[in-house]
Parts: C-alpha cells; sequence; structure tokens
C-alpha cells in the first residue's frame, strides 16, 4: 500500500481508550477520520464522546467526522460503510477496535460464575462487530487494490487473562485477520492484528490511582492509547504494510524494530517473554 493521498479510516469504538488514541494518532498525518460509537454528547470528560474526540482529530491536523453506531446493529454497521463510499469514494484503513468492557470484569470468579452476558459483550460487540466491519469494509478496499484492516488484540489470545470469553474474543480477532489476510492478498490489501501492553486508558488511570500497587512491575511495559495508532501510521507511512499483512505483532516489539516512540518518547518493554508471543499460523490454505 503506497499512499499518494491523505487515507481515509474507521476508527470503531472511538470516543475513548484506544480507539480514541489511535484516531488521534492518524491524525497527525492528516487523515479523514470516521468515528464511531455510542456515546454521543457526554457529559463527564472519563466517558468521552464520539464528538469530542472528531473535534480533537480535526485540532490534530485530520478531519474528524462522528457517526453514531451501535456495533450490535447489523443494519447500523452497513450504514456506516454506505456513508464513507458516498462521501470519500474509498475507504484506506480499518481500525476495528469496538469492545466492551464488564464493569465487574476483573471480580475473581469462574466463568461459570459470570454473568452470559460477557458473550454478548465481548464476543458479540467485539468479534462479531469486527467480522461484520470488515466484511462492508473489504469491497472498498479491493475495488482500489489497496488497504489495511487492523484487529486490535492482546496477550489473552495466548495466555489466561480476565476469563475464558476475553481470550476467545482475542485468538479470534488474530485468526480472523490472518484468514482475512489470505484471501486479501492477491488484491494487494493487507489485515493484521496487534497485541497491545498495558493501555493508559481513562479506566486503567483511574483503576491505578486506587491500587498502584498492582500495576508496579508493569510499569516498563505501558502504552499510551496513542501508540498502536503511532504503529499504524508508520506502516502506512513506510509502505511496509503488506510485509506485515497476515501476522499478530506485539505493540512493543514492533515499536522496537520500527524504532518508533510512545508519546512519552518511550518504545514501551515487551511483556512477551511473561505472557508468551502470537502464534504463527501454517502458511497452508485449504479449501
Amino acid at each position: 500500500m503506497s499512499l499518494h493521498h491523505k487515507p481515509v479510516v474507521v476508527v470503531t469504538g472511538a470516543s475513548r481508550g484506544v480507539g480514541k488514541g489511535v484516531a488521534l494518532a492518524l491524525a497527525e498525518m492528516g487523515a479523514t477520520v470516521y468515528v464511531t460509537g455510542r456515546t454521543t454528547g457526554a457529559a463527564e470528560p472519563q466517558a468521552g464522546s464520539i464528538e469530542a474526540t472528531a473535534a480533537e482529530v480535526t485540532r490534530r491536523g485530520g478531519t474528524g467526522i462522528a457517526i453514531a453506531c451501535d456495533h450490535r446493529d447489523d443494519a447500523q454497521i452497513k450504514a456506516l460503510f454506505e456513508q464513507v463510499a458516498r462521501d470519500q469514494g474509498r475507504l484506506d484503513v480499518l481500525v476495528n477496535n469496538v469492545f466492551a468492557v464488564p464493569d465487574d470484569l476483573l471480580h475473581p470468579a469462574p466463568f461459570w460464575q459470570k454473568p452470559l452476558s460477557y458473550w454478548d459483550d465481548m464476543i458479540d460487540l467485539g468479534l462479531r462487530a469486527h467480522y461484520l466491519a470488515s466484511y462492508y469494509a473489504a469491497p472498498l478496499m479491493v475495488e482500489r487494490r489497496e488497504g489495511l484492516i487492523v484487529n486490535i488484540s492482546s496477550f489473552g489470545a495466548r495466555c489466561y487473562i480476565h476469563t475464558p470469553i476475553y481470550g476467545i474474543g482475542k485468538a479470534g480477532a488474530d485468526k480472523m485477520a490472518h484468514d482475512m489476510a489470505k484471501e486479501l492478498k492477491p488484491h494487494n490489501v493487507a489485515a493484521l492484528s496487534l497485541w497491545l501492553g498495558v493501555v493508559k486508558t481513562e479506566r486503567t488511570l483511574e483503576v491505578m490511582k486506587v491500587a498502584p500497587e498492582a500495576y508496579a512491575d508493569l510499569v516498563d511495559g505501558m502504552e499510551s492509547p496513542e501508540y498502536p495508532g503511532r504503529l499504524v501510521r508508520a506502516l502506512l507511512e513506510r509502505n511496509e504494510v503488506m510485509a506485515r499483512t497476515a501476522k499478530t505483532w506485539v505493540t512493543a516489539e514492533l515499536g522496537a524494530e520500527l524504532g518508533v516512540r510512545d508519546i512519552d518518547g518511550r518504545i514501551p518493554s515487551s511483556y512477551a517473554p511473561m505472557l508468551g508471543e502470537p502464534a504463527q499460523p501454517s502458511e497452508t490454505m485449504v479449501g
């Protein structure tokens, strides 16, 4: 993928947290960023809103466009990409980030004692929403023979984190990117997955204030919500997306390889020695 224009981007679930950070990082390359989510016009700063993120995208040098979208609703996802096609005539990057974190996710209990609604939150609003967004984004990219789909994932795909459903969703996101990349590669479109470390989101910072000792051993690997966006920007600017397709990348390790620093000037340390490296699926294709 060689950019001869400022990219058109969709970032799902971008009212706050990682999605917001990615949108802001891409704004700095002049991108037009469609900011999606359900949170609109929020009064509380921590809650964020798609309008606030879109406005900050524009302040950062991009063009922010807020689109209210409930990613549990298939029709709304379809309508989102139809609007992008009408407005822009193309789509260069999709970042699948939307995800619901249950308020009691960190409560220690086995899976049979946790709510079944976790499946709806982390699979339907996470994994399934990623698939649908990719389904509607891919034709726009294939038509122009360039594009990148990024799934935001985590070490939970490889080790136990929080609850089995969390791991199922993240492992599925990695495999989805790998297998989609196989079908997209002949069309010069890439798909990859990013494993983030501990991200200093609004929620994490609040927890750290209450229990800083719980994060003491993790500080070196922490990253800002903008760091994965900086990596995506670097891949686009260096024309490396096809070289990175069909794989899962640890943000800290990819950042070290590319020399991409976080907003504080650091390159985060990788948690892989503790939590494991991404699986590398076989290159074989059957079917």
